[in-house]
């Protein structure tokens, strides 16, 4: 038979292959029967992982010498340790050894004869009928690694060894190996098979391994793709017994015959998109089952964070290994005044506060806890006083961590002096959960404490360190209802260190008035009536602006007008006007977190009226040293002061402060304000029941839904 004739031959051969192989694909129910009917596996166990391990090594470094052998010179990285020296898994592989060698002479002598690849499948089903799908689909993956990182390894070593030269002689590869071009995109499609074939078997190794504790086969993602194996073992073996065949083939026909049969290569490359079909719905059921498994583990873990912080502990070690990190390949925390990495035994049997906030926390936050905490270390506490600051970061995990965000971490990281978690992605998602539902988390920064033990003394001593720094050490509430007995409605409170100026004026026993508000046109007439009066009753007044708790860029313009018409004293630096405003609130906060917003307490229904008034406009209190005289909103302190002519002999008789107070109180008992209090869903715990200071009673309660925006903006 001459050359052409052969030609002929093996084309209609190929041919009538390639029709029997859309046949196939297009018969998918009755060919899944024939197989299922051939499952009946027992207990035996194969460790397919390791032994996939080692198969994936083999075809990756054949690859590579596919690669050479065509010229393009492939580099593949380090690859994964197979774990092949376990003495286990020799063990396994010898006991395995045979079966793997049945198949791989099953494929290469049915290939040989020309045999239907779906006869070879089944009768490798047929062979392994008392294996698992995942153990199936393995062995017959090693029985051809075997010829295909043979016939790869002589394509690499052949022309350097003369063993491996009369190898390949004998198995008429020098032709196919010259002509390598010529035969690429056979060797292609080969490959890009190969390829495709791996990610299925990985796929299906990853859906047997997946825990049965936390996901049955009763879940949708979990039923879904347990029912599509079958399917997929199916079209992967037969994938394999396909590239077996191509490369049996090219060592069985010779170099002319391996170029002309396109046809293998057109089935090789639809077998890969079919593949990779079966890959792709299995990744997706596999991210579903993930999800679900994260999920019931997110669950469980926020459980026994709850469960742990209701028992007693004899250190605070397993509750921080709860909170931060649990293993011990990594120190998790920064030490913020040497940037050096530390263990968490570092806190161990210490007082801890755990400033928990997102990456937007604010410069002056930052800025004045610095200070505070800076002040507490110069000051020698004893012993038995220490406590640590450790820094939690909280971010969304469902937003993928970018450079942005790394780069603001970097930058907090560089700034604090204290203990900082080494990296957001440490702190879990059920600790995110457990710190927003438990602790009442909401954006703004909040401060836990626990105690040597581990036990929560205090939800948010935030607002205690703000309006008393580290004298409110240990940070307990009970510390915060000992302070608060202490405290007396007095002109120290609501300036404490932040402008000494102010302290000396209540030594010197002045008059001061404390004033804020945006309206620029009441504070001119403010001002300028104050001073008029002061002037009149002979008194020594001092005036200090104070700004307001919002709209920053409008108070720093204010604040420039004042100075240039010098209309009197104010606070240009915008921290201390910040820290005025975030100590006010605190003190609202800390009552309502001891649950106590609504006591007959005189002090605190004067913060009300302040936080009310600011608000509403303008605003002031007026002191005599440290005594408070009154807490006025602008539309009776004004007036009080216009209409000074009627009352200034009194003021004569009974004093200043008296008279001021007497004819303010008549004024305000004829237009009586009542408040309005604003609560940001950011502030966490608010109250269900709140009273007004002005009128004592219940206030209405109404949600409102605004757009985001920054609360110091503009307007």
């Amino acid at each position: 038979m001459d050359g052409s004739n052969k030609f002929s031959l093996a084309s209609r051969h190929q041919l009538a292959k390639g029709n029997k192989f859309l046949s196939a694909i297009s018969d998918d129910n009755v060919m899944m029967k024939q197989i299922i009917a051939t499952h009946d596996p027992d207990d035996r166990d194969v460790d397919t992982r390791s032994l996939l391990r080692l198969v994936e090594n083999i075809l990756k470094r054949a690859t590579i010498a596919a690669a050479d052998a065509m010229g393009s010179y492939e580099q593949l990285e380090s690859l994964e340790e197979t774990g092949t020296h376990q003495a286990g898994f020799t063990t396994m592989l010898e006991a395995l050894s045979y079966t793997i060698d049945r198949i791989s002479s099953e494929i290469s002598y049915k290939a040989l004869e020309g045999i239907d690849p779906h006869a070879t499948t089944l009768a490798i089903f047929n062979m392994l009928a008392s294996y698992r799908w995942d153990a199936k689909l393995v062995l017959t993956l090693a029985a051809f690694a075997l010829n295909y990182g043979e016939f790869w390894l002589l394509a690499q070593i052949y022309s350097q060894n003369q063993l491996a030269k009369a190898m390949a002689i004998l198995k008429q590869l020098p032709g196919i190996f010259e002509h390598s071009i010529a035969l690429k995109p056979k060797f292609d499609a080969l490959k890009d098979l190969v390829a495709a074939i791996l990610d299925v078997t990985w796929c299906i190794i990853d859906l047997k391994e997946l825990p049965s504790a936390y996901i049955s086969q009763e879940v949708p993602a979990m039923s879904t793709a347990v029912a599509h194996i079958p399917t997929a073992v199916y079209w992967t073996i037969r994938s394999i017994v396909s590239c077996a065949t191509q490369i049996t083939s090219l060592t069985s026909m010779g170099y002319e015959l391996a170029l002309s049969t396109s046809t293998d290569s057109w089935e090789l490359s639809t077998l890969a998109h079919k593949l990779k079909n079966i890959r792709d719905h299995l990744k997706k059921q596999l991210v579903l089952c993930h999800q679900y498994i994260e999920e019931k583990r997110d669950i469980e873990s926020f459980q026994m964070l709850i469960n742990l912080f209701e028992m007693t502990h004899l250190d605070n070690m397993k509750v921080l290994k709860a909170l931060i990190y649990a293993k011990d390949d990594l120190q998790p925390l920064v030490d913020g005044s040497t940037g050096q990495r530390v263990s968490l035994d570092v806190l161990k049997r210490k007082n801890v506060l755990l400033l928990i906030s997102d990456l937007n926390i604010s410069h002056d936050e930052l800025s004045i806890l610095d200070q505070l905490y800076n002040e507490s270390r110069a000051q020698g506490m004893r012993v038995e006083s220490q406590f640590e600051v450790v820094w939690i970061p909280i971010v969304d995990h469902s937003i993928k961590w970018n450079d942005s965000m790394q780069k603001r971490f970097e930058y907090l990281l560089s700034i604090m002096p204290w203990h900082i978690v080494h990296h957001p992605t440490l702190i879990s998602k059920a600790v995110t959960r457990f710190i927003g539902e438990v602790w009442q988390f909401r954006n703004r920064p909040i401060l836990v404490v626990l105690d040597p033990q581990g036990k929560v003394v205090s939800p948010n001593a935030i607002h205690m360190m703000w309006i008393w720094g580290s004298l409110a050490f240990p940070f307990t509430s009970v510390k915060e209802e000992v302070l608060w007995r202490e405290e007396t409605w007095r002109l120290e409170l609501l300036v404490d260190g932040i402008d000494p100026a102010v302290l000396n004026w209540i030594k010197e026993e002045r008059y001061v008035f404390l004033y804020g508000g945006d309206d620029i046109e009441w504070i001119r007439k403010f001002t300028t009536t104050a001073k008029t009066v002061a002037q009149a009753a002979r008194i020594p007044l001092e005036m200090v602006y104070v700004g307001k708790s919002s709209k920053r860029e409008r108070v720093k313009k204010i604040i420039t007008t004042i100075i240039t018409e010098k209309l009197g004293y104010c606070w240009q630096d915008l921290t201390m006007i910040w820290f005025f405003w975030t100590r006010i609130e605190s003190m609202l906060y800390s009552k309502i977190q001891l649950g106590k917003a609504d006591d007959c307490d005189p002090l605190m229904q004067e913060i009300k009226k302040l936080l009310s008034y600011d608000k509403e406009g303008g605003w002031a209190v007026l002191s005599k040293g440290s005594t408070v005289i009154l807490n006025g909103h602008s539309t009776t302190v004004l007036p009080t002061l216009g209409s000074f002519d009627s009352w200034k002999q009194q003021a004569a008789d009974k004093g200043f402060d008296i008279a001021f107070k007497n004819h303010h109180d008549e004024l305000q008992g004829i237009t009586h304000p009542c408040c309005r209090f604003e609560f940001p869903h950011t502030t966490g715990r608010i109250p269900e029941n709140f009273k007004c200071p002005e009128c004592d009673r219940q206030m209405e309660k109404l949600t409102t839904f605004l757009c985001c925006h920054d609360e110091n903006s503009n307007e």
